[in-house]
């Protein structure tokens, strides 16, 4: 006979869930851009079941590496053909490049870490962390500046041996040049993610 607890009641062990690694982490973020993509190309501002699936498959082959990010050229090459105009804001006039990880804090000098920003932005940012910048601001980054910074982030992980490293271990002083603990993973309405430029300058996710 099974022995019981208090009031007859099975008790059962609840298994703790791993913490998650930086490759997890950027996993999660990046598909969950994807599924927000896939809906804001159908004009959607609610996930269908399709949108989960785009999602979870793409998690699940970035972590197996079955899948992998798209290289940077598409987005170098809708920075070229796009109407020149801020990444953060939209505004047209008054523009500057500016390092989208700074430079000060050890980002690639790189011409696929650099965006266009009108000065207002320019001077807000600074020398901070763009994603740091954007949550002091209480916005969410637009699609394209996202996608870009995910890729750089993954790559500068990628060739310093950090992908396997436990994200709770991360701390301030990391000696990365971003936080990589604030990249977004919560499933987010499509309406909260806006896209620089019109829909076709979104271009796929992946």
């Amino acid at each position: 006979m099974t022995a019981r607890g208090a009031g007859g009641a099975r008790k059962r062990k609840t298994k703790e869930k791993a913490p998650p690694t930086v490759r997890e982490h950027i996993a999660d973020s990046y598909s969950n851009l994807a599924c927000a993509h896939a809906a804001i190309e159908r004009g959607a501002t609610k996930y269908s079941r399709t949108e989960y699936i785009i999602r979870a498959r793409l998690r699940r082959g970035l972590l197996d590496g079955r899948m992998q990010m798209r290289s940077l050229y598409r987005d170098e090459r809708l920075k070229m053909t796009n109407a020149q105009a801020c990444h953060y804001c939209g505004a047209t006039k008054k523009l500057c490049m500016d390092h989208l990880i700074p430079k000060l804090r050890g980002g690639p000098d790189a011409a696929d870490n650099l965006v266009w920003a009108c000065r207002s932005c320019n001077g807000s940012k600074g020398a901070r962390d763009m994603l740091a910048w954007m949550r002091r601001k209480d916005r969410f980054p637009p699609l394209l500046v996202l996608r870009r910074y995910l890729k750089i982030v993954a790559r500068y992980c990628d060739e310093n041996g950090h992908m396997d490293t436990l994200l709770e271990r991360l701390g301030g002083d990391s000696g990365m040049p971003f936080d990589v603990r604030l990249l977004p993973v919560s499933t987010l309405a499509s309406r909260e993610i806006p896209a620089v430029g019109n829909a076709e300058a979104v271009g796929r996710t992946r």
